[in-house]
């Protein structure tokens, strides 16, 4: 018995030096880790509105049957003005930052220009463009809040077309017309907050040849003429991001 108790008293004197010193030992500080900002996403729908310029560039061509002059260009217009409107539409962003996207948009606008026709010159050819519109698909990149894009689909426009006398001003006959094209565009925008949005963007329109008959002020029908159009459009405007995931 004395001689376990011997061994008992001193395993305990060679444990307390140990116990005390390791509580001599001043304890780790935690490391800090910052909290993880989630990384911003393009997907989610949106709405918004737009103003610009537009630039409608239109030749004139005489398709009156049996006419002298047949087939004659008639002049050119280059109505140029103000632009504004609005557009909605839904991204999706993949996780290669690839950014596919849908978009409608619809703008007024007040472009009109005048020729002094060239075949008749006694009369003034006058154009004018009221409001277009496009359906577009968008295809883009995404760097966290930057975005670049291309667009494509289909456009649509409402004309309006006059002849007036040269000498007086005097309304001599008219058309009009609400014609379908396509439009290819690019653009880039910026994510100011996490549903606020600012883009600029330029956009070509192209419209074809489409033959119009012009009726003069007493309801007669009149000459056929052949007008070509396409338009350059610049814009800028902001988005607003009120849905995410589609």
């Amino acid at each position: 018995m004395r001689v376990r108790a011997l061994l008992v008293a001193a395993a305990i004197g060679l444990a307390t030096p140990h116990v005390s010193a390791a509580a001599d030992i001043p304890a780790k500080a935690p490391v800090y880790k910052a909290p993880r900002v989630a990384a911003f996403s393009w997907t989610g729908c949106t709405i918004g509105a737009h103003a610009g310029g537009i630039w409608a560039d239109k030749d004139w061509t005489l398709l009156t049957p049996g006419s002298g002059a047949f087939g004659q260009p008639l002049g050119s217009d280059s109505a140029e003005s103000w632009l504004a409107g609005g557009q909605a539409g839904c991204n999706h962003q993949f996780a290669n930052r690839i950014v596919v996207g849908i978009q409608g948009d619809f703008a007024w606008t007040d472009a009109r220009d005048s020729h002094i026709d060239l075949v008749a010159p006694t009369f003034t050819d006058h154009s004018r463009v009221r409001w277009m519109a496009s359906a577009t698909a968008r295809l883009g990149y995404g760097w966290n809040r930057w975005l670049a894009y291309v667009k494509g689909g289909g456009a649509w426009v409402r004309d309006e077309y006059s002849g007036t006398s040269t000498a007086t001003g005097a309304p001599l006959d008219s058309a009009k017309e609400t014609r379908v094209g396509w439009t290819v565009g690019v653009g880039a925008e910026y994510a100011v907050t996490d549903n606020v949005s600012a883009f600029v963007e330029y956009n070509y329109y192209d419209f074809g040849s489409r033959d119009l008959t012009f009726v003069g002020a007493g309801g007669v029908g009149g000459d056929i003429i052949g007008i070509k159009q396409t338009m350059n459009v610049v814009k800028a405007g902001m988005n607003l991001k009120f849905r995410t995931g589609w």
